[in-house]
């Protein structure tokens, strides 16, 4: 495929891979059925690849020159209010209410410049993973991880 092209296929496909409240630099690369979407506000820097089949729906930042492998999730902790007693999951307070809990709803996932995430691994919001680290394939991050760390 020339180069040509394939910036055309990315600007098409951008326009359907990212949803709302998404703001992204220059030069990012979406894979096919990757969702990138924020209830209050994400912003992407430049140099970004998202690999195929991401899902990306939390608020936050994502730095420059950071790779997220095929099927990597950065999602919200607290998406369904799961301490309502007396819903279903299903029918649970949900962030995108307008009557969310709003300290749960501001909760940030940051991705700080020059870090890999690697294929099926899923990060949680309210985590800030270091520049220049390194996430493991299907790995599950719910803490904060240092710069330069490889955690699995």
């Amino acid at each position: 495929m020339s180069a040509s092209v394939k910036r055309l296929w990315q600007s098409v496909y951008r326009r359907y891979g990212i949803r709302r409240n998404v703001q992204h630099g220059d030069n990012l690369h979406l894979g096919l059925w990757t969702v990138v979407d924020a209830t209050v506000g994400l912003t992407i820097g430049d140099d970004v690849y998202i690999g195929k089949g991401c899902t990306v729906e939390c608020n936050g930042s994502i730095g420059d020159g950071v790779m997220l492998g095929n099927h990597v999730g950065l999602i919200g902790r607290h998406d369904h209010d799961v301490s309502a007693i007396g819903h279903m999951v299903r029918h649970a307070p949900w962030i995108g209410d307008e009557d969310f809990d709003p300290a749960k709803k501001a909760e940030r996932l940051v991705v700080e410049s020059d870090v890999w995430i690697g294929y099926s691994a899923t990060v949680l919001s309210g985590v800030t993973v270091g520049r220049g680290a390194i996430v493991a394939a299907g790995a599950l991050v719910a803490r904060d991880v240092p710069p330069y760390a490889i955690v699995g």
